[in-house]
């Protein structure tokens, strides 16, 4: 660990612990500072050492895997070179990077379209964080474009057709509100097709081998979806499984014969096994029910030899292969202990591209081939020059919360990432909270969390309580509707944990968290204000009812499902309650808020309203808003301010005592 640097920061521009955030005579007005599309409020200068320090956990990079190149030779990747991420192609295994694409805002998708005549992917781009995606189709031999929705409205989830002739996508072009499927040609592109107008929340998942029918998913909540089989001549849409039940789907792709589909899903079972429907006889085989956990990421060879998938083994990626004729697992080398994801076979079925990431290992492609059963490594990202060999490996580890289950006390499962023995202890702890809600940490590379163990000498602690993904459908359930709170009670817990921790300071802990996570923040501030020093809240909810009367419209119904619909009185007197800028009074320790101006989901009012309430309440919190982001922070130069000021931030409430009032 580098020694740890005590920062002497000028009074003028923040003061002592006490008057930094907290004073009652608090100016009127507070001064905004704008450093090009940043505007500051509250937040002192960044000294240049902080900056410094960080500078080469800023410069690390991943590699993802967006397709095979059409022609044969190598793969396309996206990965960032300048301030956004954009697509590259690698033509051999550790070979040169040759960039494709140069805009200034990063490339949100890549469909490679598998006719090589036309040398070209499908690409989505938005503008400022807006997430009002425009598909284009890239001609990889001229570097042109060609605009192929409206330039308007949202679309995305592109599937091309096996010939490579056709894209659909789904598009809120009709009323800005629900999901369509359109079609458009790609060799003759035109006015797009809609092929599905039902309303509510549609998904274009894959085509069938001989491009007649398509996989089409209705989305109604994280419990439940119903996907679909569209024949495309006739317009019959026939459901695959039951349309009456609740059922949570995850992957589908189609056999190679087109006579049945692969799909995992959680019917009549906490975990999304992997299953086999057949077409004709509309029957569906269960195929992992002796694997516990959710099986993720799916796919298929051409050749009809291959089924590889991953499974979700508490937030750990595991991958399996098997001959798809008899169901046969097949041995496979050992991988890092982390996350694996982006399957896709080569078309001609001899090679499995996938991309790994472990937290010791940022993310890069690498490709397993079919006859040898090696792996072999095609893209090597940098590492800001750092030893990552060091790095904090997290410990899974489970504690006691509130309530039982079968007599037993319930137990929450989390990531512990403890910096290096020689960090002085007891450590203090940064609480890092996922998003979503049904969102779950995953042990991977964040260069964030690596700044912190290994420079400032923070354990970070990543709960997945109650209504997270991966630990079956009755635990992704227990935060619903009314039992929101019962969530945040999880993070009060993991405070009596803590300081059962010998190693670990009770004293000194904060809590972290964007999108739902912050809410999450801005709850645990309301309700455990006393046992922590501050919080960060990125893109948070701090009011449900105006939360949903804001959010974008082609989401507003998707959010009522999860969090309840606030034009019921009951549930809009409950969400009032339960909201944190009904009850930031409570809040008198230091916060720090970012958000970006254009965010569609979680809008810059959320943001807006907590700081002024909570200013009025005497406090002075640190706030950032980036004019050219929307739901986090997208671009380079924006990530490293916020992340140096988080620097900053945590110093002085973690790792400095705090003075007398």
């Amino acid at each position: 660990m580098r020694k740890l640097t005590r920062l002497v920061v000028p009074v003028a521009l923040c003061g002592l612990f006490a008057t930094t955030f907290f004073t009652a005579a608090v100016a009127a007005e507070v001064e905004r500072v704008e450093k090009g599309n940043l505007v500051l409020e509250g937040i002192p200068e960044i000294p240049p050492e902080v900056a410094e320090r960080f500078r080469q956990y800023q410069n690390t990079r991943g590699a993802f895997l967006a397709g095979w190149h059409p022609s044969g030779e190598g793969m396309l990747i996206s990965t960032r070179f300048g301030e956004t991420n954009q697509v590259h192609w690698v033509k051999t295994p550790g070979g040169a990077r040759h960039q494709l694409t140069f805009f200034d805002e990063p490339v949100s998708g890549a469909s490679v379209v598998p006719d090589p005549e036309l040398d070209s992917m499908v690409i989505g781009r938005d503008v400022g964080g807006s997430e009002f995606f425009q598909l284009y189709l890239f001609d990889m031999g001229t570097s042109t474009s060609r605009l192929l929705t409206d330039g308007e409205s949202r679309n995305g989830n592109v599937s091309i057709s096996n010939s490579g002739d056709r894209a659909a996508f789904f598009t809120t072009r009709r009323n800005g509100r629900d999901w369509d499927i359109h079609v458009t040609s790609l060799k003759e592109p035109g006015e797009p097709k809609p092929i599905l107008e039902e309303g509510g929340f549609w998904v274009a998942v894959g085509w069938s081998p001989d491009d007649s029918k398509m996989i089409l998913v209705r989305v109604v909540s994280a419990n439940e979806t119903h996907p679909h089989i569209l024949d495309l001549e006739s317009g019959e849409l026939k459901a695959v499984r039951p349309a009456d039940q609740q059922i949570a789907y995850g992957a589908a792709t189609w056999a190679h014969d087109g006579k049945g589909v692969y799909f995992s899903s959680d019917e009549d079972s906490e975990f999304q096994h992997l299953r086999y429907y057949d077409v004709a006889t509309g029957e569906a085989e269960v195929l992992t029910a002796d694997i516990p956990w959710n099986v993720g990421g799916l796919t298929t060879s051409d050749d009809g030899r291959w089924l590889a998938f991953t499974v979700n083994e508490e937030g750990i990626s595991r991958l399996r292969l098997w001959r798809a004729d008899t169901r046969e697992e097949v041995a496979l080398p050992e991988l890092p202990i982390g996350q694996v994801f982006g399957l896709e076979f080569s078309p001609d079925s001899k090679r499995l591209g996938m991309v790994l990431n472990s937290p010791r290992t940022s993310a890069d492609v690498f490709v397993l081939d079919m006859e040898s059963l090696g792996l072999e490594r095609w893209t090597h990202s940098e590492v800001g020059g750092l030893d990552t060999s060091s790095f904090s490996v997290p410990e899974l580890v489970h504690y006691e919360t509130f309530d039982e289950v079968d007599g037993a006390p319930r137990k929450i499962p989390a990531f512990y990432y403890p910096p290096p023995e020689s960090a002085p202890k007891p450590w203090p702890v940064l609480v890092d909270i996922h998003g979503g809600p049904e969102g779950q940490h995953r042990p991977f590379f964040n260069s964030r969390v690596q700044y912190l163990t290994q420079e400032l000498g923070i354990a970070v602690l990543a709960p997945n309580v109650r209504g997270s993904s991966g630990y079956g459908k009755s635990y992704l359930k227990l935060d619903n509707g009314f039992k929101r709170e019962d969530s945040v009670k999880d993070i009060g817990k993991l405070l009596d944990w803590i300081a059962t921790r010998d190693e670990l300071d009770s004293g000194r802990v904060a809590v972290y968290g964007g999108s739902y996570g912050g809410y999450m923040v801005l709850a645990a501030m309301t309700h455990y204000n006393d046992r922590l020093r501050g919080a960060v809240d990125i893109v948070g909810i701090s009011s449900f009812v105006t939360f949903l009367e804001n959010t974008k419209e082609y989401r507003r119904d998707l959010r009522r499902v999860e969090y309840g619909d606030e034009r019921d009185p009951e549930m809009r007197a409950f969400l009032e309650k339960i909201s944190p800028l009904n009850q930031a009074d409570k809040i008198t320790k230091p916060l720090f808020i970012a958000q970006g101006l254009n965010d569609p989901r979680v809008p810059a009012s959320e943001a807006e309203q907590i700081v002024e309430t909570v200013r009025k309440g005497g406090a002075e919190p640190w706030y950032l808003l980036a004019k050219d982001e929307g739901h986090g922070f997208r671009k380079k130069t924006n990530r490293d301010y916020f992340n140096n000021a988080l620097s900053l931030f945590l110093e002085e409430i973690l790792l400095e005592e705090p003075a007398e009032e």
